[in-house]
């Protein structure tokens, strides 16, 4: 008798859970229409942006060395997959998955691009940084240290160990599960089920990205600092100069670890405990570093000068050519200087090759000013 009323009491709380998990899923699904507009509108967002970084910096930008473009070309080409695959991919599961809860081979593969592109992106920032701070603190070896073949390896391997490192979340039978979430619309790995696999995918993208980010930037903006006081101190013009440093430097790192840090928290989280957190708070970390796709083309193009005279020059050549008379009626006009200048640069790659290497970089000017952000003026 007393087995009986054991049995039917474990019965009634197991009844109690699945019910408390299907309302729960209910809710959650209720607001799958604002969370596919909300994707959906980032990833227009994400992918106009990249696009039109992706048409400027193709041809040579002033001041911009070609290995600094090699490096820009392969965040952009991460950051626009983000719109073009990794969004699309989510979302068709979220419209044509029944829901279930046993193992999905698509499931799987979309699980497996999403973590390969989320993995090249901060890869790519890396080496961004690697490469700024030898431009910064070896200008005279940065020709020598950073060369093309160095520069396409270090793009290939941001792009090819990630799949190699993150295939086990391909396969259905594999050491690591997937599975829906309803809460954020994308495919997860089940970090909980495999804690060694998880923590060794934190050890080797999340913490050694954001290590090689934080102390290369670092010193970048302290080495600016410097340089400014020393300029302040001894300008007897009474003109300051503006803090062009943590204009940029800062709002890079913030929105890296903004962006970044909620998703990889939600990840150990999972892992240790083998719980979720509450739904928009796993929908927020999830899509945060999509978002950091985005604010890439800001920091790292738009607040630059040279870029945005490139593009300004570029649309005013589309205005020329699909309609010349609205073109001219508003002024669309190349001036011939412009295409001399720009030929100029486009032949000269050992100058940019000793240019400063991204639009927030710190460059060596000359003896008497050596280091200063170059090229970041709105």
């Amino acid at each position: 008798m007393l087995n009986l009323t054991l049995s039917g009491q474990i019965a009634a709380d197991g009844n109690l859970n699945l019910s408390m998990m299907d309302s729960q899923r209910l809710l959650e699904l209720s607001h799958r229409p604002l969370k596919i507009g909300i994707i959906s509108v980032l990833g227009i967002i994400i992918t106009l942006g990249n696009m039109a970084v992706i048409a400027v910096i193709a041809s040579s930008v002033t001041g911009w060395s070609r290995n600094s473009r090699y490096f820009l070309l392969s965040l952009t080409g991460a950051d626009a997959a983000f719109g073009l695959v990794v969004m699309p991919l989510n979302l068709c599961v979220s419209l044509v998955k029944d829901y279930n809860d046993g193992p999905d081979p698509f499931c799987h593969v979309v699980a497996f691009f999403t973590s390969v592109i989320y993995a090249t992106c901060m890869y790519t920032l890396a080496s961004i940084s690697l490469e700024r701070y030898v431009a910064v603190f070896n200008p005279l070896k940065y020709s020598s240290m950073i060369t093309r073949k160095r520069t396409l390896l270090l793009i290939a391997f941001a792009w090819l160990f990630p799949p190699v490192l993150l295939l086990p979340i391909s396969f259905p039978d594999g050491i690591i599960k997937v599975h829906f979430s309803t809460a954020s619309l994308v495919c997860n790995p089940s970090y909980s089920s495999n804690v060694v696999y998880s923590l060794t995918l934190t050890g080797l993208i999340f913490l050694p990205c954001s290590t090689i980010m934080t102390y290369a930037n670092l010193r970048l903006w302290l080495a600016a600092k410097r340089q400014r006081l020393k300029l302040k101190k001894h300008n007897t013009g009474g003109r300051n100069r503006p803090d062009v440093a943590s204009r940029v430097l800062i709002p890079v790192m913030t929105v890296y670890y903004t962006c970044w840090t909620p998703c990889m928290v939600t990840i150990l989280y999972n892992a240790f405990t083998g719980n979720r957190v509450p739904e928009w708070v796993e929908f927020v970390a999830v899509w945060l570093p999509t978002a950091n796709g985005f604010l890439n083309c800001i920091f790292y193009f738009w607040i630059n000068r040279s870029f945005r005279r490139k593009f300004r020059l570029l649309v005013q050549r589309l205005c020329q050519v699909l309609c010349p008379p609205i073109g001219r009626r508003l002024g669309c006009t190349v001036p011939m200087s412009i295409h001399v200048v720009a030929g100029v640069w486009d032949n000269n790659n050992s100058l940019q090759e000793r240019s400063s290497s991204v639009s927030s970089t710190c460059t060596l000017l000359s003896p008497r000013a050596p280091i200063l952000v170059n090229e970041t003026h709105m």
